[in-house]
């Protein structure tokens, strides 16, 4: 109670609660409520017509098994191959790690519709490795990289950078002691690894499991390029009824499945998690040393496993900077002759206004979303770190909703609501203009951001709010002048994080992007089906380049030793301003 009333007597607390509430209603709840009631009361009483029809659609009730297969596989497969990358450059000795990891790690740098398209030219009809494989056998199919084994077999390999992030950083932290403690005992290398070293990664593991469970469920650019008809999902079969006004009762309904889906599955996994312990038992724990295999066949055979897999790693993001350097005619037969090259496609995307525009709008969206997200969540999270109480509480939970609900369902319940005017946005009709996708890319990343600034803001050292509270400084001085350089690292890491994952979005954008304003990822799928002309195709090579560029520069900035850097100027810069003054 004493809480609530410090923060009543707040005018900050206010004016961010005002924005918030009207927000949340907004944005979270209203559309999600509204795509409910079009469900179960679609003429104003309550009605199953839709689940009938759910029910009795076979495309539908196909795209529900196929998702839960895909979310199956991917769970299973992403872990098995994301694990053998984190132990073959962080745990065993292998020879040339760095140089694996580098390969291992360049999905981090392009992702997505980028990747997905990347893979596809390099393994479709008209891709070199389709070109190299007919030379060997004449009587291969050339669409045979399609379907489920496609779909499954991208988004295995292009969900594996959590795990080198994330999994290689747990892993570090494994006490060596207690290695070396057991094989002292006689415990063999795998029974070390089975017992002790994958145990004490168990919580980060189910995270990542939820990961790839969830994004096999809400996956849409790899089976909507690669599934072909015969394996399609629920996500590309909630667009195709979604684009049909007679049909969008039946999208409404299989989004809440995959909402429901959703929900499950984070309860499920997150029960699990609870109910095991894990640690290790040294009290001082002492640095992880690389392990020597000792069996010399194990040994050959995870060479060779690890550097097979670089090869499948690099080989799309080389042929496409290849490619990116080769003309049009080139990319359409897969054939490549030293007349082939030319700057033509950088010299049209570096000054034709017209090809930049995708890449343009793209930045801008992104760039926009990124910043909107981090200035109101810096507030937010202040508000909610400093004064816990349950009206705090109540807005986490609500800031929550778009990590409960897949990113499908909410852009498909904001498509729906402001296709008519609403009096919440000044009965203004929101659908089909160019501010209701950069609201959805803003929604998508208020959790994420949210985690973050929160932890950023609870590792602050009270007793320096509190002193210059008594020396007599104002709440809005103590947010800019101490608060706010104290968690700058951190908001600079998330914004780059942010406008790093935005960049090539597909899965928001088909849904809302404005015709005129389309970003990327819908130009690179077009392209991608062949929907635009051949030199657009080539210039998709050309802004996959880019983005990879680009990506890279911003990782550099936020695990590299860029954030060294950036943090050395700002201590040299406050350190030059302090001796002036």
């Amino acid at each position: 109670m004493l809480s609530v009333k410090r923060m009543a007597r707040s005018p900050l607390f206010w004016a961010v609660f005002a924005v918030t509430a009207w927000f949340s209603v907004t944005f979270l709840i209203l559309p999600n409520v509204n795509l409910l009631r079009g469900i179960f009361f679609p003429e104003g009483k309550l009605s199953l017509r839709s689940w009938e029809k759910l029910l009795g659609s076979k495309l539908a009730m196909d795209s529900l098994r196929n998702s839960v297969f895909l979310a199956v596989v991917l769970a299973v497969a992403g872990n098995v191959v994301g694990i053998f990358l984190v132990l073959v450059t962080r745990y065993f000795d292998v020879k040339g790690s760095r140089i694996l990891w580098l390969g291992y790690a360049t999905n981090l740098i392009y992702g997505g519709i980028v990747l997905v398209s990347g893979y596809k030219f390099v393994y479709g009809p008209t891709g070199l490795v389709t070109k190299l494989a007919q030379q060997i056998n004449p009587g291969l199919d050339p669409e045979w990289f399609g379907g489920a084994f496609a779909v499954c077999f991208v988004m295995t390999l292009s969900m594996t950078g959590n795990h080198l992030l994330f999994l290689g950083s747990a892993l570090s932290k494994v006490d060596y002691q207690t290695i070396e403690a057991a094989k002292i005992m006689g415990a063999s290398e795998w029974r070390i690894l089975t017992r002790i070293v994958l145990p004490t990664l168990k919580p980060m593991i189910y995270a990542l499991t939820v990961l790839l469970f969830l994004g096999g469920l809400g996956a849409l650019a790899a089976p909507q390029l690669l599934g072909g008809k015969g394996f399609q999902t629920i996500t590309p079969m909630i667009l195709t009824f979604a684009n049909a006004p007679t049909s969008r009762d039946l999208a409404a309904t299989l989004a809440l499945v995959l909402g429901a889906m959703t929900v499950a599955v984070l309860v499920i996994l997150n029960r699990l998690e609870k109910g095991g312990t894990y640690f290790s038992v040294s009290k001082v724990p002492s640095a992880l040393q690389k392990r020597k295999i000792d069996n010399p066949v194990a040994n050959v055979l995870v060479h060779v496993a690890a550097y097979a897999l670089f090869v499948i790693y690099m080989t799309p993001p080389l042929l496409v900077v290849l490619y990116s350097f080769t003309d049009a005619a080139t990319i359409a037969t897969g054939e490549i002759t030293p007349s082939s090259f030319t700057l033509e496609n950088y010299v049209t995307v570096l000054t034709d206004p017209l090809a930049s525009w995708p890449f343009v709008v793209s930045l801008m969206y992104s760039a926009g979303a990124a910043a909107a997200v981090i200035v109101g969540i810096f507030f937010i999270a202040r508000i909610c770190q400093k004064y816990r109480n349950p009206v705090t509480a109540g807005i986490e939970y609500v800031l929550h909703i778009p990590w409960i609900l897949p990113g499908t369902l909410i852009a498909l319940a904001m498509l729906i609501t402001f296709s008519d005017p609403q009096a919440l946005v000044g009965s203004q009709v929101l659908s089909g203009t160019v501010w209701i996708l950069g609201i959805a890319y803003v929604i998508g990343k208020i959790p994420f951001t949210f985690r973050i600034m929160k932890a950023a803001f609870t590792g602050i050292n009270e007793s320096l709010e509190e002193a210059a509270s008594l020396m007599g400084a104002k709440e809005t001085y103590i947010l800019r002048r101490i608060i706010l350089p104290l968690v700058l690292p951190a908001a600079t890491a998330v914004t780059a994080l942010n406008f790093n994952s935005m960049l090539d979005d597909y899965d928001t954008a088909v849904f809302l992007a404005h015709p005129l304003y389309q970003p990327l990822g819908i130009f690179i799928k077009n392209a991608t089906e062949g929907e635009g002309s051949a030199d657009s195709t080539a210039l998709v090579f050309v802004y996959a380049v880019l983005l990879m560029i680009l990506t890279g520069f911003i990782m550099w900035l936020v695990y590299g030793k860029g954030g060294d850097l950036i943090r050395k100027v700002r201590i040299r810069n406050v350190w030059t301003k302090g001796g002036r003054a």
